[in-house]
């Protein structure tokens, strides 16, 4: 009889299930390093790039926005229009255009936040911020 095409070679498991943690664990590390530049960048303490729920306090203080806004991340479907929002602002504060922060920063994060942290982009204030002062001083 020949071989069951059900039975699975345990070595070749092994082989892709490390492979496949060795990609992940290598993008995760460019994923905190971005970041970490990112925040470098804004003035904000790189390492807060690493610590779960603080890294999304400081992603609204580089957009400006309050860190109450925080508590609508943890809501399902608002949390995806805050991001949206908050990723415009970020683009903005890095004097980019929202479509920008639509596309690079939101749909394909990681690429468009190595190219604020790799690239010539220069942090210029929270982007939120500046829209609200002009409001008050009319």
């Amino acid at each position: 009889m020949g071989t069951d095409p059900t039975t699975v070679d345990p070595a070749a498991a092994a082989g892709i299930g490390i492979v496949g943690t060795i990609i992940y664990l290598a993008f995760a590390v460019f994923a905190i390093v971005v970041m970490w530049k990112v925040f470098a960048k804004a003035g904000q303490p790189g390492w807060a790039a690493i610590i779960p729920i603080y890294n999304i306090y400081v992603w609204l203080k580089v957009a400006g926005r309050p860190g109450w806004w925080l508590i609508l991340f943890l809501i399902p479907i608002v949390n995806i229009v805050m991001a949206l929002i908050v990723s415009m602002d970020i683009a903005k504060s890095f004097a980019k255009d929202s479509v920008f922060g639509v596309v690079a920063l939101w749909l394909f994060s990681i690429i468009g936040y190595a190219i604020l942290a790799f690239g010539g982009a220069q942090y210029r204030g929270p982007a939120a911020l500046a829209g609200q002062q002009g409001a008050y001083q009319g």
